[in-house]
């Protein structure tokens, strides 16, 4: 309903579905803000906002506008309080949720069906133990997930006909304990383009925390870096086009957010920074779990289904860590056959 990253996680249960019911009609409420990721999606038949920030009024504003359509099935696939109210709202003779031990917040009161309890697993495989609940069995992991040609063009404006590969840098997530440290960021900004040959671009939203985030990895880079190699600033540029950015970009480098699980779903190497959140819960779907940095588990430890965070993970994750990846990645990812022409790192 809310987060971006949720929302996208979701998206391979809306494909399946929309796979084994064409003629099915698919709504999907979303929040006010991420609901741009959803729309125009193909596979959506009726796109329902949400005015959460609203408070009360927002919640009667979405009643009166659920209050007069009827549904065959309702899929909660969120186990927060605010998502079991707008629930108990719809009218349906079947409305499925997580099982209790799962839905936190009371969630379980809302729903009259509920799938079988089972062990935590990645996000995404949790949301797809829904699908057998409502008969439909498919493996095929799909999200639908395309740039319009509008913001394709925007992008194309803004970036220009430089040649150099596109490296996305995620400055910060919505949540302070996921984001990796600026100067750290600023750094790695340095290597990418003097080893890599690489066109750093920052993107996110226009917080305060991503806006000091950029302004203080400019000041990084500045001391160093000539003004063509310093990186292109896209902050705000709304989702539509962080979503064509992506889509141009050779690497994404980002803490665990809504960017990197959408770097996934239109299929672009991303280099996670885990240390506060566990990979193994959300971490990349199914693809380039070989890119992570993970100082959420000690070295040593088995990788387990573990839900706590840990607040000093992600100070464990140094920038040589991520340049290990960044190797990695130029070994077995890079778009070019060609190697990329490496160049002595330097300090900053």
């Amino acid at each position: 309903m809310s987060a971006l990253g949720d929302i996208t996680l979701g998206l391979p249960v809306l494909m399946a579905i929309r796979r084994a019911r064409p003629d099915a009609r698919i709504s999907w409420i979303a929040q006010r803000g991420p609901d741009v990721l959803l729309r125009g999606h193909p596979a959506i038949d009726e796109l329902v906002p949400f005015d959460r920030w609203t408070g009360l009024s927002g919640y009667m504003n979405i009643h009166r506008r659920l209050r007069t359509k009827s549904f065959d099935v309702v899929l909660d696939l969120q186990t927060a309080l605010k998502a079991g109210i707008v629930t108990a709202m719809m009218r349906a003779e079947t409305k499925i949720g997580f099982d209790r031990a799962r839905a936190r917040d009371g969630n379980w009161l809302f729903t009259n069906h509920r799938i079988p309890a089972a062990p935590r697993a990645h996000l995404a495989d949790q949301f797809r133990e829904f699908l057998p609940a409502i008969g439909v069995a498919d493996e095929q992991v799909e999200y639908g997930l395309t740039p319009s040609s509008n913001a394709r063009a925007e992008v194309a404006e803004m970036l220009g006909d430089d040649p150099r590969p596109l490296v996305s840098i995620v400055v910060a997530s919505s949540k302070t304990y996921k984001n990796w440290a600026p100067d750290r960021l600023g750094q790695l900004c340095v290597e990418l383009a003097r080893q890599y040959g690489m066109r750093p671009v920052l993107v996110g939203g226009l917080s305060d925390t991503e806006q000091c985030a950029a302004a203080m990895i400019l000041r990084r880079t500045a001391a160093v870096l000539p003004p063509e190699d310093r990186p292109l600033v896209a902050l705000g540029c709304g989702i539509p086009n962080l979503l064509a950015i992506l889509e141009q970009s050779a690497l994404v480098v980002s803490p665990d957010s809504g960017p990197l699980h959408m770097s996934v779903a239109l299929g672009r190497p991303v280099v996670g920074l885990y240390g506060a959140t566990n990979p193994q819960l959300v971490g990349p779907y199914r693809r380039f779990g070989d890119l992570v940095v993970d100082r959420y588990h000690s070295p040593g430890e088995a990788p387990a289904f573990r839900a706590s965070r840990r607040l000093d993970g992600m100070a464990r994750i140094s920038v040589d860590d991520v340049l290990e990846r960044v190797e990695h990645w130029s070994r077995h990812y890079a778009r070019s056959s060609t190697p990329i022409e490496r160049r002595e790192p330097i300090a900053v």
